[in-house]
């Protein structure tokens, strides 16, 4: 069975995609920008700022659809400016700590220039 969620509390789509879908055991959280969800408007600011609104928004969705963090299982994380690679995985190190999933960065370009980071991953949880 597949599900498209829209845990609450997570931003809004501003296109058509679910912030979440659920397919079997796996959890396919979309690429997330830094995007407040309370405000519902972008938070843009330095490499690690939007990093934190980035995973707090993917912690916030996981979350909402009964997984965590430590549930993650594959990340893609894309960055405007491969210089800003160090201070994105120090903020990332916060939020998986020890639970090391695997992970693929690369250097992109976004539909919304001032971006800096943009975030996906799958999730396992039966």
């Amino acid at each position: 069975m597949i599900e498209r969620l829209t845990p609450p509390g997570v931003p809004t789509p501003r296109a058509p995609y679910s912030p979440a879908v659920r397919a079997g055991g796996f959890i396919f959280v979309s690429g997330q920008g830094p995007f407040d969800a309370e405000t519902q408007q972008w938070s843009f600011g330095d490499i690690g700022h939007e990093t934190r609104v980035v995973l707090t928004n993917i912690k916030r969705i996981l979350e909402g659809c009964g997984a965590s963090m430590a549930d993650v299982v594959k990340v893609g994380v894309f960055l405007k400016d491969r210089n800003d690679f160090a201070a994105m995985n120090a903020v990332y190190a916060e939020f998986f700590g020890d639970q090391k999933p695997a992970r693929t960065t690369v250097e992109a370009q976004f539909a919304v220039p001032e971006m800096r980071v943009e975030i996906d991953c799958v999730a396992y949880k039966p």
